[in-house]
Parts: structure tokens; C-alpha cells; sequence
């Protein structure tokens, strides 16, 4: 399940790709099917294992085409192990609202990403996302889980304060809203209620089978209840007027 979409955000083969905060990896198996260049890097040491099994297993199978590769390590998105200008895109998915240092890594993303190179940022949207708060404080008051909500203009803003240039945005996953809503009623940690299980089931179905009534009525409602809202952007190549 792909929260970045491709077609609105060019990716040619041989690119140069980081995916900061990889999770387990969706969007790095992606780029590296594309025959991109992929780092995949995160905190978790256990995930970034997981997805190293997955870049071989796809390694094995053909899924990659020649002159793809794939690389998966541990690392401070902080401090990022790279020298400037060293990727062509950045990608950064619902990672942001983890960290309190959120302006710092938007600079890490910047001084690694060459001019010219491209941004995707996504977040969970602020209405969606205001409901999961209000239903459970177990969903966002644990340790490593949501620390802000963002508005769509705030993160824009940060985004062009870190010296980039936005240039497209959208929602998506507007079928997740509901399942999140669902687990933050009956209980994040309980899987066992029926209305979630039900759901989930649906998910999955969906997931598998991408059936066209699902993905019309999803794009129908993106724009209502999307789950994530997703900004793309450029690094200029020479900074703007008015920008440091």
C-alpha cells in the first residue's frame, strides 16, 4: 500500500533514492522494482533486518531490473550518514509526526538531497488524525508514537522554510480513516472487536484485490477523509529570493 503516488512523482531508473524512515519498507521495494538506486534507512534494527531479507528475496526473484540496487541500515535521521547533494529524491512517510525535531530533519533532508532533486513528505491528515486524538489517548500517548498534528499550510510552510519548493499535494488512503476510528473507539490494542476485525478484513480484500469500486470510491472520498496528506517538492538550485 502506497501512500506516495508515482505518477505524480517522477522516478527515472538509476536514481539515486532515500527512503527516511523506511518502516518496513513499502516505498523502497517500490522504488527499487523501478530500478532506482534505494537506501532504505531507519531506527529500528529489527524492520531494517526485515527489509534486507526483502531486497534479497527480490534480488533472487528477477523483481528488480539491471543496475537497480538496494540497501538497508540503521541511522539517525538526525544525522544522516551521507555526504551533500548525494540522492536524486527523498522520501519521508508518516515519519514526521514522531519526531520532535522536525525542522531538523527537514534541513538533514535538504543538505543530502542534490538541486534539483525531488521531495516527497507525507503526514496524517489533520481532521482524520484529530478524531484518532480525541477517541483514544492510547493512540498517540506512547513512547515513539504521534507527537503533533500537523495543518496542511503548517507543514507547506516548513517545507518552504527548509528552502524547498512544493509543487503538488493530495490525500490518500481515505479507506483507512474508518479502521483507524474503529481501533481508537473499541481500543488501539484490540484487535478482537468484531467492527475492527470485519473491517480489516475489508482492507485486506482490498489491498489484494484492488476491485474497481473500491479504488473509485476511495479516490472519491481522498479528498474528504484521506488518511495522509502528501506534499511533493523540489530543491531549488539556487535558493530563492527571500530564502537563507
Amino acid at each position: 500500500m502506497l501512500t506516495v503516488d508515482f505518477s505524480r512523482f517522477p522516478l527515472a531508473p538509476g536514481d539515486r533514492v532515500l527512503d527516511l524512515g523506511c518502516g518496513a519498507g513499502r516505498h523502497a521495494f517500490e522504488c527499487y522494482r523501478r530500478g532506482a538506486r534505494v537506501v532504505a534507512l531507519d531506527r529500528n534494527g529489527e524492520e531494517i533486518r526485515e527489509v534486507a531479507k526483502w531486497f534479497a528475496a527480490m534480488k533472487e526473484a528477477g523483481e528488480a531490473p539491471a543496475g537497480a540496487t538496494a540497501t538497508a541500515m540503521e541511522g539517525d535521521a538526525l544525522a544522516l550518514p551521507f555526504p551533500d547533494d548525494s540522492f536524486d529524491v527523498v522520501i519521508i512517510s508518516e515519519v514526521m509526526e514522531h519526531i520532535p525535531d522536525d525542522k531538523g530533519v527537514l534541513a538533514e533532508m535538504v543538505r543530502v538531497l542534490r538541486p534539483g532533486g525531488r521531495i516527497a513528505v507525507t503526514v496524517p491528515r489533520y481532521g482524520p488524525e484529530k478524531v484518532c486524538w480525541a477517541l483514544s489517548d492510547a493512540y498517540h500517548e506512547v513512547e515513539g508514537g504521534h507527537i503533533r498534528i500537523y495543518r496542511a499550510d503548517e507543514l507547506l510552510a516548513k517545507m518552504r522554510e527548509a528552502g524547498l519548493r512544493p509543487y503538488g499535494t493530495h490525500h490518500a488512503h481515505a479507506l483507512h480513516s474508518p479502521y483507524w476510528w474503529l481501533k481508537c473507539a473499541f481500543g488501539v490494542d484490540n484487535d478482537k472487536a468484531l467492527p475492527v476485525r470485519a473491517y480489516h478484513k475489508l482492507l485486506v480484500w482490498d489491498i489484494m484485490k484492488k476491485p474497481l469500486a473500491t479504488r473509485l470510491a476511495e479516490r472519491a472520498l481522498n479528498p474528504l477523509v484521506g488518511k495522509s496528506f502528501v506534499a511533493y517538492a523540489t530543491k531549488p538550485h539556487t535558493p530563492a529570493q527571500g530564502e537563507a
